[in-house]
């Protein structure tokens, strides 16, 4: 029999999955011990710092990650960070193979004059904010004005819509930081318009995202009908629609004419807006945009423009790879070929992998495709030294599975005393006092 030890960095859906399939893989013959490094203490990636916290069901998906976690052969390592408290050319001289799982942490810039005044933040700062990220738990919100913007057309932008528009009574039994909710439950916010830059038929929100909308029992949604009507016309044009298109649009269409609560909470949805500039003195006050239309199946800047007055801008225009040591990126992605990285014996999966795409399920069989290459590559097992000691040696405090369930044990049962599902620790400190 033989036994491979292999490395994941990274502790969200695309690392676990990966687990999952080196587990499911193994037979009589090839067994694997996996060790899973994260660089915080808490795992589970974007499902504990991404998923919007009025959406549960998604966050179900973690039962999963906990069983993959208590399976024979696997070690968690969290609080140890990549570069900092080991190298990746340690870990391939130890390992038998290394799979790079660090997702895209880091918002694409706009590009645009008056990006970097008070009061422009990235959905990549404020997402991580109201779900208790230790990294974002001190970030300043100003939600002190009255209208909000929110820059693209996918799940992430109409999540942080959302967000900003529902009101925070909504939030109340949700596991959103406390600090965040306490904000929310200031905020002098009304409007929230969303931008996107091309037609609602090339929108990249997924139809439960969309019919999530009219749910917002204290917030009226507007789709404009003329708008949606020449999507649908545009789309139809070429031939019959993809399903997840038709539902989509069909969604927005009876969005924009369901009857209205005459509510102050209003979260609004344009299409064809180009971001040109943020203007303000000091902060924002004021957005530009360049007015677009589709000629050809291509989208065109008309040469015209329109402006909003504001008092907040988030950007979620896409995701891009935070640059670890000893990797190549390319295009805010590991340079790779079918996820193997060089002819090395590392590997990438998930968002680091391909980007920013897809839903936390895609990254399944995108996990198992890159193991089955990596099992192909495989030679005899090496005998290397092992994680545990080496990190002991070097006085590094790490958490391992055991220390991470007692940190969980702790968040839930003071969110039980709330009625919430948990009450997230936002200190490093504390969370590693809870892990012992």
């Amino acid at each position: 029999m033989r036994t491979h030890s292999i490395a994941i960095i990274g502790a969200g859906p695309a690392g676990y999955f990966a687990a999952q399939a080196l587990q499911t893989l193994q037979t009589e013959q090839l067994k694997f011990k996996i060790d899973m490094i994260e660089r915080l203490p808490t795992p589970w990636g974007l499902v504990r710092s991404g998923v919007a916290p009025d959406h549960p069901k998604i966050k179900s998906v973690s039962k999963v990650f906990e069983k993959i976690a208590t399976t024979e052969g696997f070690r968690l390592f969290g609080n140890v960070e990549l570069g900092k408290d080991i190298s990746l050319s340690e870990l391939e001289e130890i390992y038998d193979a290394v799979v790079i799982a660090t997702g895209s942490s880091v918002g694409r810039k706009l590009g645009i004059p008056g990006e970097d005044l008070a009061n422009s933040i990235s959905a990549a700062q404020f997402v991580p904010w109201y779900n208790a990220h230790p990294d974002f738990k001190d970030l300043e919100v100003d939600l002190s004005g009255r209208v909000a913007v929110v820059i693209g057309a996918g799940n992430v932008a109409i999540d942080v819509a959302r967000m900003l528009a529902l009101d925070p009574k909504e939030l109340d039994p949700t596991d959103t930081a406390q600090y965040a909710l306490e904000q929310l439950h200031k905020s002098a916010i009304r409007q929230v318009h969303l931008f996107g830059r091309r037609g609602a038929e090339h929108a990249a929100f997924t139809s439960p995202e969309l019919r999530e909308l009219p749910k917002l029992e204290f917030t009226d949604v507007f789709f404009d009908e003329g708008e949606i009507s020449a999507a649908q016309q545009r789309a139809s044009s070429t031939g019959e629609l993809p399903r997840d298109l038709k539902t989509n649009l069909e969604a927005m269409a009876a969005i924009s004419k369901a009857d209205k609560k005459g509510v102050d909470r209003r979260l609004s949805l344009h299409f064809l807006s180009t971001p040109l500039e943020i203007r303000g003195q000091g902060r924002v006050e004021e957005i530009v945009f360049g007015i677009n239309e589709v000629k050809g199946g291509k989208v065109v800047a008309t040469g015209k423009t329109k402006s909003i007055k504001c008092d907040l801008v988030i950007s979620a225009i896409s995701y891009q790879c935070l640059e670890l040591p000893g990797l190549v990126y390319e295009s805010g992605k590991v340079k790779n070929t079918d996820g193997r990285i060089d002819q090395s014996n590392s590997y990438v999966v998930g968002w680091a992998k391909r980007g920013p795409t897809g839903v936390i399920g895609t990254n399944k069989s995108d996990s198992s495709e890159v193991i089955k290459l990596l099992i192909s590559n495989l030679k005899s097992p090496k005998k290397g030294l092992d994680l545990r000691k080496i990190l002991n040696s070097r006085k590094i405090t790490f958490v391992s599975q055991k220390g991470w369930e007692q940190i969980n044990n702790a968040e839930v049962a003071a969110g039980e005393v709330l009625g919430k599902p948990r009450v997230k620790i936002t200190d490093k400190q504390e969370m590693l006092g809870f892990a012992g």
